[in-house]
């Protein structure tokens, strides 16, 4: 167990830091976002098991599984002693493991509740101040004079639009934006940064939870991007970013998409990407983005095969030899 928690250990702190610095230094990402985003949350999921799962094999060592240790240590919590093979180390692996398992979950959850009760009270006030775009019953429009744009996500979505983005921009422009915010909802952004966000907020003190979010931001507003350019066309979707910058379509969730600011980094990479002849995805090649998706399933994997080592399903030796 102990080379088993040495794997994931070094695994865990690999994706801790310098894999996700390097790849939000990565040029590739812009080329590519439905593969970066799939590799980030890779990272993220494969991060989190392996960190715990090192907690849990060291914690488990003296027993050789997880079950084992979980049946000489239950019965001990509450009638004792503890069996004398479990150091001050193992104990305080296995107590951590469990509280930051209790933590990311919770986080998760509570995350979750606030983003609903935030679409409940969305859907409330733009069904009471707004009205339906003519011709488009699915989108609102709110009298107010700032240009903005933003989704609702949920079983009855809506797209948002105040009346100062709809006198600033052409028809096509227009059309383009409520491409761009209609495909956050069919590909279900707001979950991915959910995610993302209840990771942060687990540990804010975390300098790679800040990226990854910001990554994963930028990610998803450029699949957005994709969408509108497919259904409207890059250059419509570019005149109207460059009319009112990032502030005309703050994305899927007001609340979460707010987290990123307005970047004018993000705002530059958009419109260069939106600038470019090439077809949406046709920059990084084919087994470019084969090999970044198989590497994500890889990274998930390898921490999921360490569980199935600790609970006795896969033979230690047929992993480690």
């Amino acid at each position: 167990m102990l080379p088993l928690a040495a794997v994931l250990g070094a695994l865990a702190l690999a994706l801790a830091w310098p894999v996700p610095v390097l790849l939000s230094r990565a040029a590739w990402p812009a080329h590519a976002p439905a593969a970066a985003l799939a590799l980030w949350q890779a990272i993220a999921l494969a991060g989190g098991l392996s960190m715990i799962g090192c907690l849990l094999a060291l914690g488990a060592a003296p027993a050789g599984s997880l079950p084992a240790a979980v049946a000489q240590l239950l019965p001990a919590a509450f009638t004792g002693p503890i069996p004398a093979t479990y150091g001050v180390v193992h104990l305080a692996s296995l107590t951590l493991a469990v509280a930051v398992t209790v933590l990311l979950m919770l986080n998760l959850a509570l995350t979750g509740v606030r983003a609903e009760r935030e679409r409940r009270r969305q859907h409330q006030l733009v069904d009471l101040l707004s009205e339906p775009l003519p011709g488009d019953p699915r989108t609102r429009v709110l009298a107010h004079p700032v240009p903005l744009a933003y989704c609702i996500p949920g079983i009855r979505t809506a797209t948002v639009l105040t009346d100062g983005l709809v006198r600033a921009l052409e028809p096509d422009e227009l059309h383009a934006v409520i491409a761009h915010e209609r495909t956050h909802l069919d590909q279900l952004h707001q979950l991915v940064r959910l995610a993302f966000r209840a990771w942060h907020s687990a540990i804010p003190w975390f300098p790679i939870a800040n990226r990854a979010e910001r990554a994963v931001i930028t990610l998803t507003e450029m699949l957005a991007d994709d969408g509108a350019r497919r259904a409207v066309g890059a250059s419509a979707l570019a005149r109207a970013l460059e009319r009112v910058g990032d502030a005309g379509e703050s994305g899927a969730y007001p609340d979460l998409a707010a987290s990123a600011g307005s970047d004018a980094a993000m705002l530059v990479a958009r419109l260069s990407r939106l600038g470019t002849s090439r077809p949406v995805g046709a920059v990084l090649p084919a087994p470019a983005r084969i090999a970044v998706l198989a590497a994500s399933v890889a990274l998930v994997a390898v921490p999921l095969i360490g569980y199935a080592v600790m609970l006795g399903v896969v033979p230690f030796g047929a992993v480690i030899p």
